[in-house]
């Protein structure tokens, strides 16, 4: 007798739907986690994940909420009624509640807002008027805040009020009547402390803050190297107005990686996950990159025409490839690190010239390597080729590696001076440029020693 094979939770669950055992189908999400309720949901076609999130317990609904895809949220805003949607956004964190409506049609937002409670408009209203990508616009102001003349027992009290909407009580930050951030207590210190202590004497001075117009890149960077799980995030005049949370910052590097990688890829960014993306949607963000390479590679072409003669007299064409592979996978290596350390913040452009003699001192070393290697290769596997042949050959491959690792290392640097993401120089581009440079040396050296 077979094993029946264990179905997978998406797949009960769609069962229960399907079958209307709605009882048993609240049952069992109840009992899941919020994560993996909007995972499943994620799984689902449009209108069945509607019916899921419409059987979730109200207690449930708005973090199963937070945790769905964007398109999966504007789907189901749209179709709840204005009494629905406004309820799930009064019940999301406002930095959640902020990344929703910016991404909605104004009529939408209109109407949301118009029925929404008038803490949570203000709330929304306050971070949408931050820069886009700014720490800001990713804050979030649900955070519990300590008065200094407080006692211990006062800020627990306060605790207990307002930490039932708050982001984390984890951490509380200590302001003073002008809400300029002083200082910070963490909850577990309160609860061991005398309940007669005055917050003033027991508070950590030493506050690491973030300010409003900080890159959110840069954000992320802060915590990185703090280790925090919170930050508090200030004004210029240093006055507390939210918090940024790890999650956040999660989703800020996700997102900062994956937009690296599709320009490295030459691939115009895009905010949505790759199912989501339409055909035409992913042909207008890939094709003007791969028209500008197929443009600029008309320059490799020029110079094999301007070479023809030589090419075909010298029987050099055989090893085109190889050198312009072999160039373009160089400067590839030099690129890519260069940019993990300009996002790292491990480089400057002040380095220049200490990463190129560095990049030069490697260029030699694999260049003398490839080209032993590939000489005994010919000599041994191609010995009808001339010796000359193979020597110019060797040559070239030195030479091309040491030029694309300066080009390499170069370009990010450059890019990054001049305002731009480095990311944008990376392997498509580079290697369009060592390609050209690869057949210009190569046949340079071939005319004038062969």
């Amino acid at each position: 007798m077979e094993l029946q094979e264990e179905k997978t939770i998406v797949e009960i669950l769609k069962e229960l739907l399907e079958a209307r055992q709605y009882t048993m189908l609240r049952q069992t999400i109840s009992e899941m986690n919020t994560v993996d309720i909007a995972a499943a949901m994620g799984e689902m076609e449009d209108e069945d994940s509607l019916k899921m999130f419409r059987i979730l317990p109200k207690d449930m609904a708005a973090d199963v909420f937070a945790d769905l895809e964007l398109d999966d949220q504007q789907y189901i805003i749209r179709s709840l009624s204005d009494r629905e949607a406004s309820n799930i956004i009064d019940n999301l964190m406002a930095d959640d509640a902020t990344d929703l409506l910016e991404e909605m049609p104004a009529s939408v937002v209109k109407r949301i807002l118009a029925n929404a409670s008038p803490e949570t408009r203000a709330d929304i209203n306050h971070l949408l008027r931050y820069p886009e990508d700014s720490a800001g616009s990713i804050m979030t102001v649900e955070y519990v805040d300590l008065r200094e003349d407080m006692t211990v027992t006062d800020a627990i009290d306060r605790i207990r009020k307002k930490g039932v909407d708050s982001e984390t009580i984890n951490i509380c930050y200590v302001v003073s009547r002008q809400k300029i951030l002083v200082g910070t207590v963490a909850l577990r210190y309160l609860l061991i402390t005398n309940p007669d202590e005055i917050i003033g004497d027991i508070m950590n001075t030493n506050v690491i803050s973030i300010n409003t117009m900080t890159d959110q890149e840069e954000a992320a960077r802060i915590f990185q190297k703090y280790g925090f799980t919170a930050m508090p995030v200030v004004d210029n005049e240093s006055r507390m107005v939210g918090i940024i949370t790890i999650d956040d910052v999660v989703d800020i590097m996700e997102e900062e990686a994956t937009e690296d990688i599709e320009k490295m890829a030459a691939i115009v960014p895009s905010d949505k996950p790759y199912p989501k993306v339409g055909i035409l949607e992913t042909y207008r963000k890939r094709i003007p990159w791969l028209l500008f390479l197929m443009v600029s590679a008309t320059f490799t072409g020029g110079i094999i025409m301007r070479f023809e003669d030589a090419l075909e007299a010298l029987a050099l064409t055989a090893y085109i490839p190889m050198l312009m592979d072999t160039g373009g996978n160089a400067g590839s290596q030099a690129s890519v690190s260069i940019i993990r350390g300009l996002s790292l913040k491990e480089i400057e452009f002040k380095d220049l010239f200490k990463i190129v003699w560095k990049e030069i001192r490697v260029a030699v070393l694999c260049g003398i390597t490839l080209a032993v290697a590939n000489f005994v290769r010919l000599l041994v596997f191609a010995s009808s080729v001339p010796v000359a042949t193979s020597a110019v050959v060797c040559l070239t491959l030195l030479v091309v590696v040491l030029i694309a690792k300066i080009v390499g290392c170069c370009l990010p640097m450059l890019a990054a001076r001049l305002g731009f993401d480095p990311a944008v120089m990376a392997s498509p581009f580079i290697t369009t440029i060592v390609d050209a440079l690869s057949l210009l040396v190569y046949l340079n050296i071939a005319t004038r020693l062969l």
